[in-house]
């Protein structure tokens, strides 16, 4: 048996030591994702369950490839990437949040997915704003009775969004002369002002 000096020295009974002391990082368990990402509160737990969802979508995206499914298959499964993605979106911001600005998955997925073309597999759901929710469609999910039609009515609207040029009194129109301030003297206001 060693002696206590031995013990004392020994690499591991350091690091309790420095756990007891609160010196050492916190040790985390990573069991069962949580339901809400703003209940972790480590970085690095926080990462662990990212990637847990990004494989669970990638395993999703594989298995809609088959066209052999059935249709109410492919449509459930479809959803559930969907809500994997909506998931992923809030794990996101709340590495954001703690990383304080540092780490922003959101906009680098956001220009990944420009640069990429993937625009022609999402219908868009959020009435015309620019942010909001999307619905997107993979696989054989993209050959379903009513979405082929869905998808070409969204890629006609986004080339028609994309080559419509402003004319330059298209511009100018709804501009007027108190927009450069030459109607101020009128309400009386800067008069006594002066």
């Amino acid at each position: 048996m060693a002696r206590p000096a031995e013990k004392a020295r020994a690499m591991l009974n350091k690091w309790v030591k420095m756990r007891e002391e609160g010196n050492a990082p916190v040790s985390t368990v990573r069991g069962r994702r949580p339901n809400l990402a703003s209940e972790c509160d480590h970085l690095g737990d926080l990462e662990y369950y990212r990637d847990q969802i990004n494989r669970e979508i990638t395993g999703g995206i594989a298995k809609i490839q088959n066209t052999a499914l059935g249709e109410h298959t492919i449509r459930d499964l479809n959803d559930e990437i969907n809500r994997k993605f909506r998931e992923k979106h809030h794990w996101n911001k709340r590495i954001f949040e703690l990383s304080k600005g540092a780490i922003d998955y959101n906009k680098t997925e956001r220009s990944a997915q420009i640069e990429e073309g993937d625009v022609q597999f999402i219908a868009s759901t959020n009435n015309g704003k620019r942010h909001g929710p999307t619905y997107r469609y993979f696989g054989a999910a993209k050959d379903l009775p009513g979405v082929k039609e869905l998808l070409e009515k969204q890629q006609e609207k986004m080339k028609n969004m994309k080559f419509k040029k402003r004319a330059p009194n298209e511009i100018y129109r709804h501009i007027t002369q108190s927009y450069f301030g030459w109607r101020d003297e009128e309400d009386g206001v800067l008069l006594e002002l002066e």
